[in-house]
């Protein structure tokens, strides 16, 4: 079993990628998803609520501010952490994570396994990014339709 220290690195390390990832749609959700059974395992903790640096549409939000082990995460709200929560205003600098090296593929792997998840194979087919699909053997032939008239 890994210990809640591995956990919240393979966390930090997920975020860090996702933010700078082009479609990070599944680490965020691996994040939250992670965090979740954290806290239902009481291996993380609420802390308040924080503005968000990043207004959606130009509205001020509110994210959660979650402690795992030395690690500090937002999370979206649900409804009851408005009532539950106290709000600790704009975003405090202070919250500084530790520096952490893992790479993608470990802190994925240790989520996955936390989670009992597996992997989902990618039915996607990869190339080079110079390939180019030939459109050789793809024309009608003979020619159906003439070009001619």
């Amino acid at each position: 079993m890994t210990n809640t220290k591995e956990i919240a690195k393979a966390i930090f390390t997920v975020n860090r990628h996702a933010k700078t990832a082009p479609e990070p749609q599944h680490l965020y959700h691996l994040k939250k998803e992670a965090i979740k059974q954290l806290l239902k395992e009481n291996k993380a903790k609420k802390i308040g609520l924080h503005f968000s640096n990043h207004p959606k549409l130009s509205n001020q939000h509110s994210t959660i501010l979650v402690k795992v082990d030395d690690y500090y995460f937002h999370i979206l709200p649900e409804k009851k952490d408005f009532q539950e929560l106290k709000h600790l205003g704009k975003l405090d600098q202070n919250y500084r994570n530790p520096k952490t090296k893992m790479s993608l593929s470990q802190a994925k792997r240790i989520l996955y396994n936390y989670m009992k998840w597996q992997p989902k194979k990618s039915n996607k087919k990869h190339y080079s990014s110079y390939y180019t699909p030939s459109s050789l053997g793809k024309m009608e032939w003979p020619p159906t339709k003439s070009h001619y008239n």
